[in-house]
């Protein structure tokens, strides 16, 4: 099973759904797609549409999923990371107004350079990026919340 994430921003992310579909009915994609849309309306006859579900029931997702693709939020990503996913990320860009800024190309360029996901930008054929999913290995994530308590505490106790 593929996990779709577009997470809770109030702006569509019909850009990916359509790509996502495409690859469907290629047949570049033949597992079952579920996908949790949030504020994106869409329709297919080709994937399992999840408005929004509970803390609980995402976490089953995740874990069941066989990779993700997800949207550029920093929660989506580093969800699926903590759980040794595999992933591809697709940052909402301000251009087709799926977000307010481009800080998810941001994120979503740093997680590949240090080769934690795949990412699928504008203008690539999504199948280039499934195409890495068999091979690819994700580099384990590390939390920086300790590095950054030691650091915030040094600077309190100064």
């Amino acid at each position: 099973m593929i996990l779709v994430v577009l997470g809770t921003h109030e702006l569509p992310f019909t850009r990916l759904l359509k790509a996502i579909d495409e690859q469907i009915k290629r047949d570049t994609i033949r597992d079952e797609v579920v996908v949790q849309v949030g504020h994106t309306p869409f329709k297919s006859k080709h994937m399992k549409l999840v408005k929004f579900t509970s803390y609980e029931e995402m976490d089953r997702l995740y874990d069941e999923a066989d990779f993700i693709i997800t949207h550029g939020g920093t929660g989506s990503i580093t969800t699926g990371l903590k759980k040794g996913k595999k992933m591809i990320a697709a940052p909402r860009l301000v251009k087709y107004g799926e977000h307010n800024d481009n800080h998810q190309l941001e994120i979503v360029n740093q997680f590949e350079e240090t080769g934690h996901l795949v990412a699928w930008h504008d203008g690539i054929d999504l199948s280039e990026a499934l195409s890495k999913m068999p091979t690819f290995q994700p580099e384990p994530f590390q939390s920086g919340k300790k590095q950054i308590i030691s650091i915030l505490r040094e600077f309190i106790d100064k």
